[in-house]
């Protein structure tokens, strides 16, 4: 029998525990006693924990009384994972990830990770919203902004909220076969391997805070006008700016190209629209400023890991 141990904190995500936690269940009735999971649930402070939502946890044991070996160790995330410290979790896990097969986060959970200093070197991954944070409260950490989980030796992160599932699921393939895993998957009626990662999710183009600067004024425009030809020589004329230059401002400013901001503003906008009309592809290309239905399919595959036609089915 293998044992699962999941972390509680106050202020975690529900759903970052009872995901997996329902996998793992799940997974109990397709296998032997001897092969089954044993969950049990470890509180960094109090045995009663209060979540996001308000419902309270009770854990199995504090981290001063848990055992010294696991062979899966999950940390969820949540609003306390990123807004508060546990330094006495922290101490915890340095020393006990030492000693277990496999540890893991859910989501934002990646955040109490680096705290410990356990992702220092390490391929990771969060919630699409919360990847930039991360890169740049750990910049030792090798942060990947679109997978649904990434694993790099023994640990696994996984991005937002039911990728904790994926992250399960994937577990139990590797520990039982992907038959199982795939029973479970139907039972929870998800699919063993989504097409596509967190990019479909996540707008490609950022906000940035509101000011006069020549950069904010050319990627304000290219956001209102779309559909108009640019370049960066036409870019750096409206800003005023030689185009070496600008490119180079743009590019450390915005954290893209000029180009790629053009490309990722097009892609937004027809998701937009394939989000909330009607519009033929044909349409919804024209007005986005690609050349032809086709250019846009490439991109969005290329991009977001799926065609326009599927992602309107999924999103609109």
């Amino acid at each position: 029998m293998k044992t699962v141990a999941v972390i509680l904190f106050p202020e975690l995500l529900l759903l970052d525990v009872a995901g997996p936690v329902e996998v793992f269940s799940i997974a109990n009735r397709y296998l032997e006693p001897q092969d089954r999971y044993e969950i049990l649930t470890i509180a960094s402070d109090s045995l009663a924990v209060r979540t996001s939502s308000g419902i309270t946890l009770t854990a199995d044991s504090h981290i001063d009384q848990a055992g010294g070996f696991y062979d899966v160790l999950i940390v969820p995330g949540g609003p306390g994972a990123y807004k508060q410290a546990f330094p006495a979790l922290q101490c915890w896990l340095r020393k006990i990830t030492s000693q277990v097969q496999l540890f893991a986060s859910v989501c934002t959970g990646a955040f109490i990770l680096g705290q410990a200093g356990l992702l220092d070197g390490r391929r990771v991954t969060t919630h699409w919203n919360y990847t930039e944070r991360l890169a740049e409260k750990y910049p030792e950490a090798k942060v990947e902004t679109d997978q649904i989980f990434v694993r790099d030796g023994n640990l696994i992160t996984s991005g937002g909220v039911t990728t904790g599932i994926d992250l399960a699921l994937s577990i139990i393939a590797q520990d039982h076969g992907k038959k199982i895993a795939l029973s479970v998957a139907k039972v929870l009626l998800v699919v063993m391997q989504r097409q596509g990662g967190q990019m479909q999710f996540s707008p490609l183009v950022a906000d940035v805070a509101k000011d006069d600067s020549p950069i904010f004024r050319v990627r304000n425009y290219v956001l209102e006008n779309v559909t108009e030809d640019f370049s960066v020589e036409r870019m750096a004329s409206l800003a005023a700016m030689s185009a070496r230059h600008f490119a180079r401002t743009f590019t450390r400013e915005v954290n893209m190209t000029p180009m790629e901001f053009v490309q990722s503003a097009r892609i937004d906008n027809a998701r937009r629209l394939l989000e909330s009309s009607n519009l033929p592809l044909k349409t919804v290309a024209y007005r986005s400023g690609f050349g032809s239905a086709r250019h846009m399919r490439h991109l969005f595959v290329e991009k977001l890991g799926l065609p326009p036609s599927q992602y309107r089915r999924q999103f609109s």
